[in-house]
């Protein structure tokens, strides 16, 4: 009877008990609650974050295109006339080298659209329903507003 004392005992002492892990799935599921939702929002901000950062390449590569060639180039020209001249006699001054290799597409995976304004130009990107237009998390980017 000795041995089987012996036993029985240290499958006690090694064994949780069904309050101790209780308490423990209730901090868990606490942290979880806590945790999960800020870094669900965190991913969506880090996308929105990344085309203000492509958007802002774009902007400084259209800025020396017009140092060059005294205008923008126009929407129907589109970003396209980053990567290669339209039209040479528009552009005699354009640069040697392409303003940029290529043009990035956004976070998720679409063009950039660029309007060319009275004043300038903007860049939009239609977010993650990829339509434009939309309202929320669904909302247009526009580089005008992105470091505001």
């Amino acid at each position: 009877m000795g041995i089987l004392r012996k036993n029985c005992q240290k499958r006690v002492k090694k064994a949780f008990t069904l309050l101790e892990l209780l308490v423990v799935i209730l901090i868990l599921g606490l942290l979880a609650a806590f945790v999960v939702p800020n870094i669900i929002g965190a991913g969506d901000k880090a996308k929105r974050d990344l085309v203000c950062s492509q958007m802002g390449s774009i902007a400084n590569a259209l800025d020396m295109f017009k140092m060059d060639n005294g205008m923008y180039p126009d929407t129907e020209e589109g970003l396209k006339a980053l990567v290669t001249n339209p039209d040479p006699d528009k552009y005699p001054a354009y640069s040697s080298k392409p303003y940029m290799k290529r043009v990035p597409k956004d976070s998720w995976g679409q063009p950039i659209q660029y309007i060319k304004t009275e004043n300038g130009y903007d860049l939009i990107s239609f977010g993650p329903d990829r339509k434009e237009g939309g309202s929320g998390d669904n909302a247009d980017i526009k580089y005008s507003s992105c470091h505001k």
